[in-house]
């Protein structure tokens, strides 16, 4: 069968320039995905590197006291365990960061050190601090991790040999011996006027008297005689006056002051055991002293935050610990006693003194870690305050508002210290207005 069909082969022709050019495109974004990976871990890394810039420490001293050293220290445990070296202990820096920001949630994920840090420490909870922010926990880990290099502080121990002198005044030594020496002159003195009356009588028996002069020299002395005697009556009517004038000044001079009152309070907190031996912070309990005039008292609120885990310790503590909790769950404030009491004409500002001058609590209100019951240290009397006006200089190093009160200072009073009371400190609106 003939046929003038013929067979014409198909020629496929492909174009492979899009298929190369697809192929170009996923290996570019794998390439990418890789580097981008890469540079990400890279800036993680470098962002999770623990700083030992002097600023960063600071801040983290800073943000450790405020908000770590209640229940923290570095180098021994006070509620918590110590953080020496803790970024070594712990699975990694971005764990720590986690924990610090809501340690319930990473207890609650079953994550074994978690776990194994919550039931080695008594199954105590840590406050979830949300508003530390992952820079700010890096700054608390500069400072942690700084004090781990420097290491604890060595016990200076006092030399032996000498009293030590008491703050502010003579060693008690001194005083005694002043004393004992003051008692021997008085003593000296009633046995040289002894023998000069002896030695008096004896010139006077050489010499030819008349018997009313002999009678008079020879006149035995007693007890009576003395206390007949008119010069005996004045003095004992001079000493009882100066001393009754004295007890009515004194008194007049210490209405208003209350030196040394310290009341009973309705729950024995004690000073020694929380800034003493834990070494709270003052400023973690009264929170007003950095920016206001009153220190504050504390609210229950703010005790919870560590008794709310901490409810043991002895068997005074826990009843004590329990007053808390019940004011807590009735929602009634602890109703404390005041104790540092100033006029209502008087107008002080803790903020000016504790947050701008650096003023130490203990300046006002003595060895307050030392206190088991709260008492008033100092006199809190206006002369008691202008005196320290008059002895304190004022920082002005680093203070450009000073610069020209320096000048006129230096103008005046050539090189000697700023006082508070070149500042204004004496004068009478400072304190009454």
């Amino acid at each position: 069968m003939h046929s003038d069909s013929r067979f014409v082969p198909l020629d496929f022709k492909t174009d492979t320039k899009p298929v190369m050019i697809k192929n170009r495109t996923a290996s570019v974004s794998l390439y990418t995905s890789v580097v981008f990976i890469f540079l990400f871990s890279c800036l993680t890394s470098l962002a999770q590197t623990i700083s030992d810039d002097p600023a960063a420490i600071a801040a983290g001293s800073s943000l450790f006291n405020a908000n770590c050293k209640t229940c923290h220290a570095v180098h021994k445990k006070v509620v918590g365990p110590p953080l020496a070296a803790v970024y070594d202990r712990t699975p990694s820096i971005d764990w720590i960061v986690k924990f610090v920001q809501n340690s319930s949630a990473v207890i609650a994920s079953g994550e074994p050190y978690a776990v194994k840090v919550y039931e080695d420490n008594g199954k105590t909870q840590m406050t979830a601090f949300t508003s530390l922010k992952e820079a700010d926990v890096m700054n608390i880990l500069a400072y942690v991790k700084a004090e781990t290099v420097k290491g604890p502080e060595v016990a200076v121990v006092p030399p032996t040999g000498g009293g030590q002198p008491a703050e502010g005044g003579a060693p008690s030594e001194y005083l005694n011996i002043i004393l004992i020496g003051m008692v021997l002159i008085l003593v000296l003195l009633l046995i040289i006027l002894g023998f000069l009356v002896s030695a008096l009588k004896r010139f006077l028996d050489q010499k030819e008297l008349s018997e009313e002069d002999k009678e008079v020299v020879n006149s035995p002395i007693s007890l009576s005689t003395i206390t007949r005697s008119s010069g005996f009556i004045f003095i004992v009517l001079f000493l009882v006056g100066a001393l009754g004038f004295k007890a009515v000044i004194n008194g007049l001079y210490s209405i208003g002051i209350q030196q040394g009152y310290a009341p009973k309070q309705p729950i024995a907190f004690s000073h020694k055991i929380h800034a003493g031996q834990y070494e709270i912070d003052c400023k973690y309990c009264h929170v007003g002293v950095m920016k206001s005039k009153s220190a504050t008292i504390p609210s229950v609120n703010i005790c919870m935050n560590c008794h709310n885990q901490i409810k043991s310790g002895t068997v005074t503590g826990e009843v004590e610990i329990a007053k808390i909790t019940a004011a807590w769950q009735n929602n009634k404030p602890i109703e404390w006693v005041r104790i540092h009491n100033l006029p209502d004409l008087a107008y002080f500002n803790h903020s000016q003194h504790v947050n701008v001058a650096g003023v130490e609590c203990q300046t006002c209100h003595g060895p307050i870690q030392e206190m088991d019951v709260v008492r008033q240290h100092s006199l809190l009397t206006m002369g008691w305050c202008i005196d320290c006006h008059r002895k304190t200089d004022i920082n002005t190093k680093g203070n450009a508002y000073y610069d020209k009160l320096m000048e006129l200072h230096k103008t005046t009073n050539g090189n000697k210290p700023y006082k508070v009371e070149d500042n204004g400190g004496l004068e009478c609106a400072k304190c009454h207005y």
